[in-house]
């Protein structure tokens, strides 16, 4: 699929829900309730099926917390069967995949990024309400099981964690982990917050001149890639805000309430599950709605969206 600047559209986001079993400050707000009504697995599966049918080749998992779906294992084995999908992963938290990490290679996940935006088990506490040697373990399930890459996802927050910066870079020396640094993107209920805890990924080039810039995985990649002399690992920087990546933009959202979003800072979605339940064919449907895909977020604008990241999929 392409859309109408001429982007080819390969890469599916699709969340599984948006219950979360932390609390991360700058992700979901307080008064955040659990919510029901997400896809079934043969929803999920079927817009997956139609998805690939109409050119998208990659797939990621998200949600708030994926693996809090007990049949995310079929999901990830009917997705590896779809003809056209050839790279799947997930991006989770990391508290429950000690237990499941074997399975979800066996169903076929192949990729995977953790979130953690600390190394301290008190300031993990205070972020997320979790325990951070849930975690530390689940990182080392998933390399046991061979899932590789495994990804760390560090959102860098003004006074929460730049002093790490340095500590979660030394990871990829001896480690064959990717540390990747995400600009902290004002949305929903914490924009105000998010704005005042802004930190441009930049600082990490600053405080780690070591640092040498290396081929991204892919030309569409929003992650600029470096290595440090001799590591095992690489460090990335994502910088939606500083140096925003939206002509390469490659990929589109499902939220788990079936809605696509074909940007993550709109506020503009189409109700694709109403659609599927109605009967309706989703292949022509989708290569329609591609061409409504925006140019460009307007965060540089000051215009944020009103969900909250948990609603949308990260």
């Amino acid at each position: 699929m392409k859309d109408l600047y001429g982007r080819r559209i390969n890469y599916l986001r699709i969340s599984l829900t948006e219950n979360c079993n932390l609390r991360c400050t700058y992700c979901k707000p307080e008064n955040c309730r659990v919510t029901r009504d997400e896809m079934t697995r043969g929803e999920v599966i079927a817009i997956i099926k139609a998805m690939a049918e109409a050119g998208i080749k990659k797939v990621r998992f998200t949600g708030g917390e994926p693996l809090l779906r007990r049949d995310l294992g079929e999901i990830i084995a009917a997705t590896a069967s779809t003809p056209g999908i050839d790279d799947i992963a997930v991006t989770t938290n990391g508290t429950l995949l000690e237990d499941r990490a074997e399975l979800l290679k066996k169903s076929g996940l192949m990729r995977i990024n953790i979130s953690l935006d600390t190394l301290k088990s008190k300031r993990f506490k205070e972020i997320t309400g979790g325990d951070i040697s849930t975690v530390k373990r689940g990182i080392e399930a998933a390399k046991r099981a061979g899932i590789a890459p495994v990804k760390l996802n560090t959102v860098l927050i003004k006074g929460y964690n730049d002093d790490e910066i340095v500590d979660f870079v030394d990871l990829t020396r001896e480690r064959d982990i990717d540390v990747r640094f995400i600009e902290l993107m004002p949305m929903g209920d914490s924009t105000q917050w998010n704005e005042d805890k802004y930190l441009s990924s930049k600082e990490v080039l600053n405080l780690c001149p070591e640092l040498k810039s290396v081929d991204r995985d892919y030309r569409a990649s929003p992650t600029a890639l470096y290595r440090l002399p001799e590591a095992k690992g690489r460090v990335g920087v994502i910088n939606p805000l500083s140096d925003k990546f939206c002509d390469s933009c490659n990929r589109i959202r499902v939220t788990a309430k079936g809605r696509l979003k074909l940007c993550l800072h709109s506020d503009d979605e189409i109700d694709l599950l109403g659609a599927l339940r109605g009967g309706e064919d989703l292949v022509p449907l989708l290569r329609e709605y591609l061409l409504a895909k925006p140019h460009s977020h307007l965060l540089d604008e000051k215009k944020y969206i009103k969900r909250n990241m948990n609603e949308i999929g990260g």
